[in-house]
């Protein structure tokens, strides 16, 4: 049997886990802050993944990030997932120009765009495009 691992935590600590436990807007950073709050209760880790729904293994990677980096090692790190196909730096005024040609035949536009750019995307994933900078010059972000 390995060694029982514990976590002390200060009051502020506690309460900026709790916080991120009720509020986080990422599900796994609710989940690793509820894990470090459990076992800051003294819980072992086969208990805490019985509860939070995980092998004891990554219940353990959640305390290896914390006890590293600290609440920021419950974050999840920028890079991860697939990497979106148009890039608002480098495509988003080519599409907003020829989006505004063919305002009535966005078909007709995402078959130009897809030759301009030399990439390869679906209608929907134009749609969302358009939705995520409209919200950016909104200021809805």
């Amino acid at each position: 049997m390995g060694q029982k691992r514990t976590v002390v935590l200060t009051s502020l600590t506690r309460l900026e886990l709790e916080k991120g436990y009720q509020t986080g807007k990422k599900s796994a950073f609710r989940k690793g802050c509820h894990i470090i709050l459990l076992k800051a209760d003294g819980r072992i880790s086969k208990d805490i993944g019985k509860i939070v729904g995980m092998h004891e293994i990554s219940v353990n990677n959640w305390l290896n990030r914390y006890e590293a980096e600290g609440i920021l090692g419950l974050h999840t790190k920028p890079g991860r997932g697939r990497k979106p196909i148009l890039d608002t730096h480098t495509d988003k005024e080519i599409i907003k120009k020829e989006v505004q040609k063919e305002r009535q035949r966005l078909k007709k536009a995402k078959e130009i765009l897809e030759n301009k750019l030399q990439k390869k995307f679906s209608e929907s994933t134009l749609k969302r495009f358009l939705k995520s900078i409209t919200a950016d010059i909104n200021g809805l972000d």
